[in-house]
This record gives structure tokens, sequence and C-alpha cells, in this order.
């Protein structure tokens, strides 16, 4: 009975794995096609360059020191001028410009190039210099729109509702439902002025029509509301998001300004009697006037309910924290919370920078060529056509007719690697840099590594004596292992450099990791499939000479001449007949057999009338 749990080896099936990558194919390029109707300004098949192919716009800006301000005669140092690059990064990441280059010139100078045409409120971002302000905290909600659906008419002093669980609504129903949920009075139009004077910037009051509404409307979760860049009045309420986007905040009028603060350090949190918690925790020290603000800001504050007994720090725009207040009289307040030592020292930096009365100069503003970069560009090109030539004269010369399949598959892969460009061009923003270029051109050489190590291991099997059909598909069980390592060892060795390097050499790991994951398709859903179909044919599966298949070209060694068919066994002679059942006795009823046989044998004259004597002494 045949074992039912043993499946008879899977048949590959080329055409359907075929007709699966011609489907992704079409998907990719459709798509774009889609894209360039609905989108026509954005989408194109062509990718977009980034500022080394295509110039664009450089702005130098030069950090200066308000000498009228109090704080103006403090120094700019080197963690100043990284928290300004880091947040005019944040600004231009944030407004969705991709390839951007932004980096220091000299001892202080930064140097911002946007590639293409920037729009002018990319480049007043850029321009605007970073405020930080101390803002006493009014609400909290979910960073979400609201839900139309939970949408009611609430006290507009606490906003307490929060998003369904359903799908999530249009901008335009969550619009009208907020504008009726925050027009409180009825009379159509959303109010700035208060209902009654506040009495302090804490006061509740504060969250008027319009401040309700925009608290309602503004979605955090969405990058373009983390751009950085504020330009509102500090004595106006605002609704800013956190940092990190996980929730968004109704703030009152600013109670301190950044400019107050003298110093501020991170460290470990100490007891009143010295000892250290092992907590760490951020220290501000402010001057004069600031020491009198906050003093009255943390008296006022600490006697109110959660959440406005937090007072929220404002960087450029965003709350990058939070904390909940005690009384601090003598202008030295200490921010704890669950800070490790980087990000207390980062909050400290913040701080400082913050401090500072700190504008930026635009030095120069200028319109980059593309001539040097179209030449590179050409270069670049240039030097993958005669890669790929170079490439495919080898697999020609070495693999004979296997190098149609491999050229084939180098230039599927090149035409796949194109498409994904030009779809995250428009869907990501992304720009194909010099850097991205030569990402391109090293992965020929990956990708025709495939393609050789397929083939030989094919090649081996067929020196060994195997078949051309059973050497196909052992080669390929044999070499699909080591392709997957390998390419999965240069895709994580991209990762890992596109997280930790910047600028050019990011566009580079882009390209390697992405044109690896392509190799990977490639190989496995149209190289073999090929192969398997090919090696049907007379010219691969007969081992033409000119294949790259031939046996005898290759050396293989002689198939090993079939066993010899068994000679029969002799039959027994009837003059040694083997004993009725002698198979079935014990060894020792044999051994009595065989005696018995014996002595028969040595009385052969032994005549009938004599008595035989049994083993019992009767005769008979």
């Amino acid at each position: 009975m045949a074992d039912k749990s043993v499946r008879p080896p899977a048949q590959p099936r080329p055409v359907r794995t075929l007709v699966i990558l011609f489907i992704l194919v079409v998907a990719i390029f459709g798509a774009v096609a889609v894209g360039t109707q609905v989108a026509p300004g954005n989408a194109s098949f062509t990718p977009k360059l980034a500022l080394d192919l295509e110039g664009g716009t450089q702005l130098i800006l030069t950090p200066k020191l308000d000498e009228g301000a109090e704080g103006g005669e403090a120094e700019i140092t080197d963690e100043d001028i990284d928290q300004a690059i880091e947040i005019i990064r944040q600004r231009v990441d944030a407004s969705g410009v991709a390839e951007a280059e932004i980096t220091r010139q000299g001892q202080a100078n930064i140097v911002v190039g946007l590639p293409g045409t920037p729009s002018p409120e990319t480049l007043e971002l850029v321009r605007q210099s970073a405020q930080l302000r101390f803002r006493p905290v009014l609400a909290v909600v979910a960073p979400t729109p609201m839900d139309p659906a939970a949408m009611v008419a609430e006290d507009p002093a606490a906003p307490t509702p929060a998003p369904t669980d359903g799908a999530p609504a249009a901008p335009e129903e969550i619009e009208a439902a907020a504008r009726t949920a925050a027009d409180t009075d009825g009379d159509g139009e959303l109010s700035t002025e208060p209902v009654t004077e506040p009495t302090s910037n804490s006061d509740t009051a504060w969250m008027t029509e319009q401040l309700v509404y925009e608290l309602y409307t503004l979605d955090c979760t969405d990058p373009d509301n983390l751009v950085g860049g504020d330009v509102r009045n500090p004595a106006d309420p605002v609704v800013s998001c956190g940092s990190d986007g996980q929730v968004k905040y109704a703030l009152g009028p600013a109670d301190v300004e950044g400019t107050d603060i003298a110093s501020a350090s991170s460290g470990l949190q100490t007891t009143s009697t010295g000892a250290t918690t092992g907590a760490w925790a951020v220290n501000l020290e402010f001057n004069g006037e600031g020491t009198r603000l906050f003093r009255e800001s943390s008296q006022r504050l600490v006697s109110l309910p959660a959440p406005q007994n937090q007072l929220g720090i404002v960087l450029d725009g965003l709350v990058i924290s939070a904390p909940t207040m005690s009384v601090i009289p003598d202008g030295k307040a200490q921010i704890t919370g669950n800070f490790d030592r980087e990000s207390a020292a980062a909050l400290a930096n913040q701080l400082n920078f913050g401090s500072l009365p700190l504008n930026f100069e635009v030095q120069s503003e200028e319109q980059i060529s593309a001539t040097l970069g179209t030449e590179h560009l050409r270069n670049g090109l240039i030097a993958g056509v005669v890669g790929l030539v170079l490439v495919a004269a080898y697999l020609l010369w070495q693999y004979r007719g296997l190098s149609v399949i491999a050229v084939a598959s180098l230039v599927l892969a090149a035409i796949l690697t194109y498409g994904v460009i030009v779809l995250l061009s428009w869907l990501q923003g992304y720009r194909l840099s010099l850097a991205g270029v030569a990402g391109l051109i090293v992965a020929v050489g990956i990708t025709a590594d495939s393609f050789i190590l397929y083939f030989e291991r094919m090649r081996d099997e067929i020196r060994e004596g195997r078949d051309l059909v059973s050497a196909t598909r052992e080669g390929w069980a044999r070499a699909r292992r080591t392709i997957v390592i390998s390419d999965f060892v240069t895709l994580l060795a991209a990762v890992v450099l596109y997280f930790l390097a910047v600028g050019g050499v990011r566009g580079f790991a882009f390209t390697l990791g992405l044109t690896t994951a392509i190799d990977l398709l490639v190989v496995f859903f149209f190289t073999h499939p090929v192969m398997e179909l090919a090696i049907r044919t007379r010219f691969f599966g007969g081992g033409h000479r000119l294949s790259g298949l031939n046996p005898e070209s290759l050396g293989a060694v002689s198939a090993p001449p079939p066993p010899a068919p068994r000679a029969p066994r002799p039959r027994r002679t009837a003059e040694a007949p083997s004993p009725a059942g002698a198979s079935r006795m014990t060894i020792a009823e044999r051994r009595a057999a065989e005696r018995e046989a014996a002595a028969r044998a040595a009385e052969p004259d032994r005549t009938s009338d004599e008595p035989v004597s049994t083993s019992t002494g009767e005769e008979r």
C-alpha cells in the first residue's frame, strides 16, 4: 500500500511565473501612465533628477545674533549651527523636497541646495529663523482630525472627541462637522474673540470658536503639518502638533520667550540631599526677566488641573516637550521624564539654540546651472552602457547561447528599475542623483553575478554526467540558495548605509538596495522560468555545441554503464533436497534431522525382517 504522506515533487510552471512578472511590469508602467493623466505636473515617464544633475536653487545662510536683544553678546557655537541645520533639514524634508543638500560651509555658513524649482513657500521656510517659546497648555487631544460621527456640540473649553474605528471621513465632511461644532453661538461665523475676557494665559476663555475649529481639523499624522516655521504672534493662542506627531495641543499666549534662557544642560537628576537618582533630566536657568516670568507662570500652573498644569515648550512651531509644572521661584528649573542621555542632551541643545537671538542672513541665493550635472549624467550613462556591452560580450564568449537569456534578464532588470524609479519620483518625490547612477552601474555586475552562478552550477551538473534536464533543475536547486544569501548580504549593507549616511551616499545606497531586490525578482521570476522553457527546445535540450550546454565541450564524464543483469540462482537438485519445512525448523530440530538422515545412510543393507529398535526400546 502506497504511503499517502509522500507527495510527488511539484512540477515547475514557468509560464505561470512569467505571466505574473508580466502583470507586475504592466502594473508599474500602467500606474505611471495613469499618474500622467491625473497629476500631469508630478507624474512623468522621465525620472526627476537631483541637484547635481538638474541644478536648482542654492542659498547660503549666515546666522547672525541680534545685537540689540538681551543675550545678543553670546557666541554661536558648533552645536547651535548643527541644531540650525537639523531644523532646516526637518523643514525641507517635511515640505516634500527630496535630495536636498544642507551642509556647513566654513565656521558658520549653512549651504542649502534645493533641486529643481522650489516653491516660494519652501524658500521662505528655509529663510525663517527658529523661535522658542513657553506656552501654557489649554487642551491635549489625539493627533488625528475629529470624527464627524462623534462630533457633538461640546464645551469648547474641554474638547475630548476622538476618531472612531470606521473609515476615515473626507476632509470636506470633517471641516463641515468641525465648523458646526465650533460655532457655539450658531451665527454661522467662527469668532476669533474670546467670549469672556481671559484672566491669564492659562484661561480656557482663549479657546475661541476659530481655535476650536483648528483643533478639530488639524491632522498631526500628516507630515506636511510637522513643518516648522513659527511666525505666529506670541500674544495669540495657537494650535500645534507634538514634534513626534503623537498628540496635538491648544496653547495659550506665550509666558516666556526662549531668549530669556540663560543656559540649559543635561545631567543626572539629584535629590534635595545631592544624591543622584540615576534618571536623566534637563536643567534650565533663566536670566533676570526670565526668572520673574517663569516664577509667575509656575505659580499659576501648579494649582490648575491637568492638562492645564503643563507648560508647552514650542520650538519652530512644534511642541518638543510639555512638562508638568511645580513652583520655580529662583529661575532654576529641571525638566524630568523618560529621558536617556541622548534625548536629554538633544532637548538641552534645542533649548540653548532657542535661547539665542538668532537670525539667518541670506548671503546669496542663486540658480545652479545644470550644465555640469548634464555632463556627469551623460558620462555616467556612457559608463553604464560600456559596462553592459562588456558584460554581454563576456557572457557571449563564455556561455554562448545562454548569454541570450542572461542579456534578456539584464534588459528586464533595467526596465524594472527604470519603472520603479519613475513611480517613486511621482509618489515619493524621489530624485536620481549622480551617486544613484553609480549604484545602478554597480548593479549590472551584481545581476550578472547571479546568472553566472546559476549557469556554472548547471554546467557542473552536466560535467558530472547528468542529463540536461536534470542538470538544469539540480543546478538551480544548488544555485538559488547562494544567490539569495549573496543578495541578502548586499541588501543588508545597502540598508545600513542608507540609514547611517547622508547626502549623495544615501542615493547610492538606495539604488544599490533597489537593484539588488530587483535582481532577486528577475532571477526567480524570469531567468529560471525561461531556462526551464529553453531546456525543452532542441537547441538547448539537445546540447547544441553553440548552446553553452554541450556535454562534450564541457568535458562531461561518460555516464556509468548500466549494471550487468544478475545471473539466475541455480535451482536445488533432487540429490540434495532441502528438507521440507527446514526453514521453519529450529537449530536443534535441524541437527536431529541431519543425524537421522546420516544414520539411515550408514545402514543401507538392513533387511526389513530385522527388528528396528526405537528410541523407546520397543521392537517393531
